[in-house]
């Protein structure tokens, strides 16, 4: 997890100060070194997706027998195909795109049916997989909708819930709701703000 998410960020800085150096197009040497590093960091990011995609797709996921074990898997697999996506362009993202809407669409149905809307587990499927749609899919319809679902679902079900519970519970909640208020008053606007459950 801290491998993946310092790449990540160091992706998302060094994807920025090249749209800037383009931007300005003032010095050709530098645009090309902060390509190269780019395409390096994109390079380690791939292995290292492709590496715990491997191990998800052999032995992970279909050991998998209890249904928070199905969903865990499934979501890990699901965000680790929103990581390839992120950083792809063209077929391998429309790929990676899909095999992660494939994945997070068969943890949805697994949680729906067997854990209920207060889960962990559950909660930050949803929130990650909301976050797939806005960000990967462009579909802040869907995002929202999900999003809103499994808040109002799980806040019901909150004074049920056991002190440990309830304050991870809360935490993803407070996550789905920052991102709820960050779609829904930035309609339109793009944003790198988005919280799921792997960033620190």
């Amino acid at each position: 997890k801290n491998v993946i998410g310092a790449r990540r960020a160091a992706w998302r800085i060094i994807s920025s100060i090249e749209a800037k150096e383009v931007e300005r197009n003032e010095n050709e040497s530098k645009i090309t070194k902060v390509k190269h590093y780019r395409e390096k960091i994109e390079s380690e990011l791939t292995t290292i997706c492709n590496d715990v995609l491997s191990v998800l797709d052999s032995h992970l996921v279909p050991a998998a027998t209890s249904s928070e074990s199905k969903v865990f898997y499934l979501k890990m697999k699901g965000d680790y195909l929103r990581y390839m996506a992120e950083f792809s362009t063209g077929e391998v993202r429309k790929e990676a795109g899909n095999k992660a809407l494939a994945a997070y669409k068969a943890a949805i149905e697994v949680a729906s049916k067997d854990m209920l809307p207060t889960s962990p587990i559950r909660l930050g499927l949803v929130l990650n997989f909301s976050v797939f749609y806005y960000e990967i899919l462009n579909s802040q319809d869907e995002a929202c909708t999900l999003a809103k679902q499994a808040f109002d679902d799980a806040i019901s079900g909150l004074d049920k819930l056991t002190d440990d519970s309830y304050k991870e519970t809360t935490l993803i909640l407070q996550l789905i709701r920052e991102n709820l208020s960050l779609w829904t008053s930035s309609k339109g606007n793009e944003d790198d703000g988005d919280k799921d459950d792997e960033d620190d």
